[in-house]
């Protein structure tokens, strides 16, 4: 009998007792980084072909045009050995793809084809990353900055608040004041504001585009708030390089009444390492001044841990529901 209370006893108090061993809410995984692209590769399936277009196509099954180039002749055809007239002009390079798999299943089983512009009717832009309509756009005259953001329809939702655009040293350094140039690479670039475009009537940053400016923009960049606060998730940077402690709190709706904010900790990425570094911070002691507000960078997180207290209330909750069970069980057993 002894035996089966025993029994009883640990199977109804064993949740009471996994609750108290309850660890922190998990630590949100670090966020991976973009792996960069060429924007050749990015946006060469949408690039819409014309007359002038020169291009190469790759089909291993018919020698006759495998690795050989192409032009878009007036009327908006390529001529092709073996193969044919076939239209091009106003498909895109994937299009023209799909096409010339379907003539050339009359030739050979299953084609593959791959077409790579290798020469453009006009000199060309690329815009690539968060845009709404990314692509490669031919640079007609002298075209500014704001007017071809107008042409790919400007930024996605999610997108950061500054683009970078940059340029061949054979075009020219990019004549603005922040403007850095890269002697390896031959190129020159610059980061712009697009709150600095919007606001001012003449911007000096709507700078007249070259022939192959790279115009791109990524994500926005986030830093993350997690554990006991009104509202957990990322939040945005926007055109700023941080945003500090006091800020997020306000974002993130503050504390929670079982918040312990003076055992609050960042977790911030370490360069080139997928491991994080922790640095503790007192929001108590920030929320009322006794200590400078501290500055939160990309990628970085915030976590507010539960109080002891609180976790003390749930245990002995548990305990308490756990007991009237306990009793049940050894009234059953005793019975028996």
């Amino acid at each position: 009998m002894q035996s089966a209370l025993k029994i009883g006893f640990a199977i109804v108090l064993l949740p009471a007792w996994a609750v108290a061993q309850q660890q922190p809410l998990p630590q949100p995984r670090p966020q991976q980084a973009m792996v960069p692209m060429s924007p050749v590769d990015t946006v060469r399936p949408s690039y819409v072909l014309g007359s002038g277009d020169r291009i190469v196509i790759q089909t291993e099954q018919v020698e006759e045009i495998n690795n050989k180039a192409f032009t878009v002749d007036t009327d908006g055809f390529i001529n092709l050995p073996r193969v044919g007239r076939i239209p091009a002009k106003g498909l895109k390079v994937e299009e023209l793809e799909a096409a010339l798999v379907v003539k050339l299943r009359t030739i050979v089983r299953e084609p593959l084809v791959n077409i790579t512009v290798v020469q453009y009717r006009n000199e060309p832009v690329f815009f690539v990353g968060a845009f709404k309509t990314p692509g490669i756009y031919p640079l007609l005259g002298e075209r500014t900055l704001i007017e071809m953001l107008t042409s790919v329809g400007g930024v996605q939702p999610n997108a950061s608040r500054r683009i970078r655009v940059t340029r061949r040293a054979e075009f020219g350094k990019i004549q603005l004041p922040n403007a850095v140039e890269d002697a390896a690479g031959k190129t020159s670039s610059v980061e712009i504001g697009l709150g600095s475009l919007r606001e001012n009537v003449n911007p000096a940053e709507d700078i007249i585009l070259r022939p192959f400016d790279v115009i791109s923009v990524e994500r926005a960049e986030m830093i993350y708030v997690n554990g006991e606060v009104g509202r957990v998730g990322p939040l945005e940077l926007g055109e700023r390089d941080s945003i500090s402690i006091l800020q997020v709190l306000s974002l993130a709706g503050g504390v929670t009444k079982t918040a312990n904010p003076k055992k609050a900790w960042i977790l911030r990425p370490q360069p080139n390492t997928a491991k994080r570094k922790e640095i503790p911070i007192d929001l108590d002691k920030v929320v009322k001044g006794k200590v400078e507000d501290f500055a939160l960078l990309p990628n970085d997180v915030l976590y507010v841990p539960r109080s002891s207290k609180a976790k003390e209330a749930v245990t002995t909750t548990a305990t308490y529901l756990a007991l009237p069970l306990a009793s049940s069980l050894i009234y059953l057993l005793v019975i028996r």
